[in-house]
């Protein structure tokens, strides 16, 4: 089997999480096969280059997705294209909203009224993906406004995420039919991840 690990914004493919879960695989799963690809990219080629990655390895065995905050947004993009099964943490639903608070920090900066340009950098992310209007014009116009396959679907949410609105994600997974977990407590990050693995891989195991 293979696990794609799809990492969140300010992240990369040393992400913490995605260490862990294949660290954690190669002592308890060793037919496990994890990938952390790096993704800090324009939203299109990360998006091109995932359905690549999982068009090729399910070739070979059963693949699947497990994506944090943004890569919870990608990873449900390329579930609804390939019929990829996907696990989601902390997933953001609306990057075209959330990731506007760079665009707001920018204009804020600006000395002069004139329009942000398609080109102009508003954020640079810690992996070094620097983000463009443009790139926030794509999120817009690739919203999420369905699950394709609900039944490949699962998600996994904190309440205490002080970053985003889990109860946003949790009622739209909820009407789409994806099976939603709701945890007390915890963060955004996921801190406790070490500890969750063990129902991390019993619900990847349950999409297949």
């Amino acid at each position: 089997m293979n696990l794609i690990y799809i990492h969140g914004l300010d992240s990369d493919a040393n992400s913490t999480k995605g260490v862990l879960l294949e660290k954690y695989c190669q002592r308890h799963y060793p037919d496990i096969n994890v990938y952390r690809p790096n993704l800090n990219s324009a939203p299109e080629q990360v998006f091109e280059q995932l359905v690549k990655l999982v068009t090729e390895l399910s070739r070979e065995d059963k693949t699947l997705l497990i994506g944090s905050s943004l890569g919870g947004y990608f990873s449900t993009l390329v579930s609804n294209h390939t019929g990829c099964p996907a696990l989601l943490l902390n997933p953001s639903t609306q990057p075209h909203i959330t990731l506007q608070r760079f665009s707001d920090t920018s204009v804020s900066n600006q000395e002069s009224s004139d329009e942000l340009s398609h080109s102009d950098v508003l954020h640079t992310t810690a992996g070094g993906w620097n983000i463009t209007p443009l790139d926030l014009q794509w999120f817009a116009d690739h919203q999420l406004l369905a699950v394709n396959y609900p039944d490949k679907v699962a998600v996994l949410l904190k309440k205490g995420d002080e970053l985003l609105n889990s109860e946003l994600s949790k009622a739209f997974y909820q009407s789409q039919g994806a099976s939603v977990a709701v945890q007390a407590g915890g963060d955004h990050r996921f801190s406790d991840f070490g500890e969750q693995l063990p129902k991390v891989i019993d619900m990847l195991q349950q999409l297949l």
